[in-house]
């Protein structure tokens, strides 16, 4: 089973770049993200949807056996949604089906369920919070029974909103959508980081985001995966202190005690596991 919360990095790929897709495997990503969405027009979603499926019907053996190659589709509330989730449909027939999609705008529970009908319950599914709608409704999503993520659509968002595209205006809407992935034990990645270039402004984000709940980040270059995946593995010092925290526990029988000058209780041993927990690759 898909499970979110050890995924750090998910690289975007045009579903029109197909010569692209093996080569993200070479890279620090977890997995790829092939987009039908965004990163193709209105004139080449028919193309580019043909081109995704017949790159899965004649795909070979994985590098890496952990990688993830999933697919965003358009809305199923869009003609080219529906035929996205058709031809996902017809994958999984001939066992070719990608390993999750990663749905859009999803602003209801409903919605997450009429796609796993469709799939049989048999494809994972990943959900991208970006509307004022999806935000209000973000734990009934959660608590969709085929979800296994969220992330973070901050871009669509904003300007759903009407409010910047940046961090303080935005801190409301990534608490919620952490605290809705948090309350069914899911995984939460946030949303891209859209200057290429700037290395140290993406590392300090990643820092943020990190600290708020998410597990990762959503990359929209190859560029930027080495410096997700290095913000977002717990560090030395971290799983040194991890470790402390649970031998000490362990020491006084489950007691609340201290470990470096601080207290130990039963949330601190919580948090320490989660820390190890992350410590392997996804």
């Amino acid at each position: 089973m898909l499970d979110m919360n050890r995924i750090k990095a998910l690289l975007f790929t045009p579903g029109t770049r197909p010569e692209r897709f093996a080569k993200a495997e070479s890279t620090r990503a977890d997995g790829l993200i092939i987009d039908l969405e965004d990163a193709v027009g209105p004139g080449d979603k028919d193309s580019a949807r043909a081109t995704v499926a017949e790159w899965f019907r004649q795909r070979g053996a994985p590098a890496r056996k952990d990688f993830l190659v999933s697919v965003r589709i358009n809305s199923v509330y869009t003609p080219a949604g529906l035929r996205d989730l058709l031809a996902v449909a017809d994958l999984l027939k001939e066992g070719r089906a990608p390993d999750a999609l990663l749905l859009p705008k999803v602003e209801s529970a409903e919605e997450v369920g009429l796609v796993a009908r469709h799939l049989k319950g048999a494809v994972p599914l990943m959900g991208l919070i970006e509307s004022a709608v999806g935000l209000e409704r973000a734990f009934a999503i959660a608590a969709a029974p085929a979800l296994r993520g969220l992330a973070f659509g901050g871009v669509d968002l904003a300007a759903d909103l009407r409010c910047t595209f940046a961090w303080e205006p935005l801190l409301a809407g990534r608490a919620r959508v952490v605290q809705a992935a948090a309350s069914r034990g899911i995984g939460v990645l946030d949303v891209p980081f859209l200057d290429i270039q700037d290395g140290p402004g993406l590392s300090a984000e990643c820092a943020r985001a990190k600290a708020m709940g998410f597990n990762g980040k959503l990359a929209i270059h190859p560029s930027q995966v080495d410096g997700i995946a290095a913000a977002f593995t717990p560090t030395a010092g971290e799983i040194e202190f991890a470790h402390g925290v649970l031998a000490a526990y362990e020491a006084a029988s489950g007691g609340a005690c201290t470990y470096k000058g601080k207290m130990v209780d039963e949330p601190v041993v919580i948090a320490a596991r989660q820390v190890l927990a992350r410590v392997s690759p996804a």
